[in-house]
């Protein structure tokens, strides 16, 4: 099986920092070592993922999509949102009849899920959004001006502080398990087939690999 990995990040100050996409393509580089699957090459893009005509504003991605079709090779992505939040995107990708497979997904993820999770991912946008205006609402009825960078700045990061938080407190649930089998000496590929086994989700719902089973341990 051959491949052609996808790295996006949604804004110029990532994208000069290469902040989020040496760690999408490390993420998608051990998936694809692990599942005997060769890299062909890797595009990289900083552009915003909104919209079902989002394909138009990545070129990039355009890129990427025809040099799958043209090589028979499916699009791999570190996670689904990398390609869109954005349900008739996903499903417009779907009709260009190149395969793709989102790491965190796993390789056997199939159309229906695929749709599933691009759901969910718009759900997760939306209530992103409502979060940032909340923050918003709040920091008016304190006194706050609105309307400029910094106070936007500081509804953005609360919100991220917000996100920050549930994904400590899943790693915190998760982490002594994956500690014990770690201390017997298991394997990062066998960690996350035994939580697999044992029934356990990723914090998104997903399949663990050693990628994610590796992300919980950063964080020890």
């Amino acid at each position: 099986m051959k491949a052609i990995i996808y790295t996006r990040v949604s804004t110029a100050e990532q994208g000069k920092s290469g902040l989020g996409l040496q760690a999408q393509l490390d993420s998608v580089n051990e998936f694809c070592k692990a599942e005997g699957i060769e890299v062909i090459t890797h595009y990289k893009e900083t552009e915003t993922g909104k919209g079902f005509d989002a394909l138009d504003k990545r070129p990039q991605l355009a890129k990427a999509l025809s040099n799958a079709k043209k090589e028979g090779a499916y699009l791999i992505v570190a996670k689904l949102d990398r390609l869109s939040r954005n349900v008739a995107f996903i499903s417009s990708l779907m009709e260009t009849k190149v395969q793709f497979i989102v790491a965190q997904l796993g390789k056997d993820a199939d159309p229906f899920m695929l749709h599933l999770y691009a759901a969910l991912s718009e759900k997760e946008r939306n209530l992103i959004s409502e979060r940032t205006k909340a923050a918003l609402a709040t920091l008016k009825a304190g006194g706050a001006t609105l309307g400029n960078r910094t106070n936007l700045d500081e509804a953005r990061a609360k919100s991220n502080a917000t996100n920050k938080a549930e994904a400590s407190a899943f790693a915190d649930k998760v982490m002594t398990t994956i500690l014990q089998f770690r201390n017997q000496g298991d394997t990062l590929p066998t960690i996350a087939q035994k939580l697999n086994d044992m029934g356990v989700k990723t914090r998104r719902g997903g399949k663990w690999y050693a990628s994610t089973v590796t992300n919980i341990l950063k964080r020890a």
